[in-house]
This record gives structure tokens, sequence and C-alpha cells, in this order.
């Protein structure tokens, strides 16, 4: 057997254990989508390709491990795997695709290896319990809602590499208290930070020349924004509603202001 195919064991509800053997290179699209029961997975080093859906709604396993020999994971791959706690990429694996962990309610913490170089849209968008990402040197991009809903995420590091941040990349992250943007990154999405009501301190550096619509909308924390020469646009609404803010240094190399940019803010009261 070189590959398991699509759909194979597509709901089989009462499914809980799969021993896949050495001679499998592919597991197919939605191969085990909504195996409801299944609890443990051995994936061989000899798989090179986890396919769309292929573990979706898997709502039982806990923990996956992902062999060196595994090239790419589908996109959807493991969405909806709610009680997933742990996961093993491994450094074979260059791109995390699209909602690939998606609403996977009970993931804590996850290592992205050198080897990745794309996180994609909603990756993991709805990871409620994850604390901790550590993003590599190697990635160039953040997807759009990468992690969009990760309530529970506090610290972020984003490497040199980065160039740029999505739209709504961590929007929702209300936990999220300090963010430090590197130098690499040229633009900050719409809505990338929205709704981070905890954030307190952001560091914009001076190669971002643009600010996105709604970036920092209602980050409610947020004290003081000083906006390098770099930027030359800043959005709409980019930081409406943020009720701390006080302090805004805008350089004059800022071309273009939005509407509503500053509403709802301390600082703008206090200027008009």
């Amino acid at each position: 057997m070189k590959s398991i195919g699509g759909e194979a064991f597509r709901d089989c509800s009462s499914l809980q254990t799969v021993n896949i053997p050495n001679s499998v290179k592919s597991i197919g699209d939605e191969a085990f989508y909504g195996c409801s029961s299944l609890q443990t997975v051995n994936i061989p080093d000899s798989v090179e390709r986890i396919g769309d859906w292929a573990f979706s709604y898997c709502r039982n396993i806990k923990e996956i491990k992902i062999p060196n020999s595994v090239k790419s994971i589908g996109d959807w791959a493991f969405e909806g795997c709610s009680s997933l706690q742990t996961v093993i990429i491994p450094d074979s694996v260059e791109s995390i695709g699209f909602e690939t962990f998606y609403n996977c309610k009970c993931l804590k913490e996850i290592n992205i290896p050198n080897s990745v170089k794309s996180i994609g849209d909603w990756a993991f968008s709805g990871c409620s319990s994850l604390k901790t990402i550590k993003i590599p040197n190697s990635v160039i991009s953040i997807g759009d809602w990468a992690f969009y809903g990760c309530s529970s995420l506090q610290t972020v590091n984003i490497p040199n590499s980065v160039k740029s941040i999505g739209k709504g990349a961590f929007s929702g992250c209300t936990n999220l208290k300090e963010i430090n943007i590197p130098n690499s990154v040229e633009r900050i999405g719409d809505k990338a930070f929205k709704d981070c009501s905890r954030l307190q301190t952001v560091i914009i550096p001076n190669s971002v020349k643009s600010i996105g619509d709604e970036a920092f909308k209602d980050c409610s924390s947020l004290q003081t924004v000083i906006i390098p020469n770099s930027v030359k646009s800043i959005g709409d609404e980019a930081f409406k509603d943020c009720s701390s803010l006080q302090t805004v240094i805008i350089p004059n190399s800022v071309e273009s202001i939005g509407d509503q940019t500053f509403e709802g803010t301390p600082w703008k009261k206090n200027k008009q």
C-alpha cells in the first residue's frame, strides 16, 4: 500500500486507533475526516504528504507527531481537532497551510521549525488555549487571520525575516500585552491587532511604510504610539477607540491619515 485514498475512512465514528504501514507515502484528502472517536494515530516516516482535511474533526486526538519525511501539510488538515494539545512539526515542512489547525481549542504550545517559510491564512485561528508561539527566522509572511482569536496568547516574537503581517493576523488576541515588530516588516495589515484589549506597548520600526485600516482599533490598553519617519500612510480607524491612548507622535513623513483614525481616543479629545 502506497497511499490512503481520499475519504477512505471518512466519518468512521467508532474508529479509535490507526496504525499506518511504512509503505504509505500519501494520506489522501479527507482520509480520516470526522473520525470523532479516533484517539491515536501513528504516522510512519514514509509519509511525505498529509492531504487537505485529512484529520479534520477528529475530536479525540490529543497528540500528533508528524515525521521528518512530511514535506507538506494540507489545508484544513487538523481543523476542529478540539482535543489536540501537542503537535510536533518536523524540519522537513516548508509551509503551514490554510486553516491547518483552525479551532484546535486545546492546543497550548507549538514549535514552528526553521524550515517553515510561510504561515497560511487562518492557520491557528481559534486556538484559544495557545499561550506561546515562537516564529522562526525562516518565516517571510504571516497570513491573514493567522492567529485570530487566540485569546490566551501572551507573547509573540516576530523575527527579522518577516516582511508582512497579514490582515487580522493577531486580531482578538485579548491577552497579548506586548508585541515587537521587527525592522523587516514593511506593512502592518488591516485589523492586524484589532481588539487586542491588553496590548500596552507597540514599537513600530522604521521599516514600516503603511499602517492598515483598523490595525489597532479597540486596543483599549494602548497608551503611547510613536510612528516612525518611514510611515507614509495611516489607514481608516487605525487607532479608533483606543480609550487609553494619551500620546501620539506623528512625523512629517506621513502623507495621508484616514477617516476616524484616532476617533474615541483621549489624545484626539485633548487636541480639540
